[in-house]
């Protein structure tokens, strides 16, 4: 239950905001990992394994439909603030503007806040090419959010927490 909204979110954000998906994966992400319980090594990260199972069951999801479009519903509303509302509409619009590899990398550095070798260990891409990522998804969401009179602050609050350096876990 504590890792649910982080894997559903999570999922969203890679759907660009589809919560019937992102829900529908969540659950299968969570059948997996009950199911494969015995594959946790313990002492490592469970976050960081649920996040690896949800991430491949994206990417088979994306294979099988890599061609249809899928139509996003609204996203869930978690505050009847105007500015939050503001928020969770922005933030999934932005992510659609980089490359898949980099909204990946940046949404479980900002989301999930994970380092970027755990971002390495969830996505099996080598560690300086999260680092890359990373940091040319932020220029690009910097130079649309600078065309469009936002901050990169102000998007990465919407987005969630900010991002675990990779000291942290390395």
């Amino acid at each position: 239950v504590r890792n649910q909204a982080a894997i559903r979110g999570f999922l969203r954000r890679l759907l660009s905001g589809d919560r019937g998906t992102a829900d529908d994966l969540a659950q299968e992400t969570f059948l997996i990992a009950y199911r494969k319980i015995d594959t946790f090594r313990a002492g490592g990260s469970f976050s960081s394994w649920l996040h690896t199972i949800a991430y491949r069951q994206f990417l088979q999801f994306r294979r099988k439909h890599a061609r249809q479009t899928v139509m996003a519903e609204p996203p869930e509303r978690s505050q009847d603030t105007r500015e939050a509302i503001e928020a969770e509409i922005l933030v999934p619009r932005l992510l659609e503007r980089v490359s898949e590899d980099e909204r990946v990398c940046l949404t479980l550095a900002y989301s999930a806040g994970m380092s970027h070798p755990e971002i390495s260990g969830v996505t099996g891409l080598a560690l300086g090419t999260v680092k890359s990522h990373i940091q040319r998804g932020k220029q690009k969401l910097q130079n649309w959010l600078s065309k469009h009179d936002h901050s990169f602050s102000q998007a990465k609050d919407a987005a969630g927490s900010k991002p675990a350096r990779e000291a942290r876990g390395a």
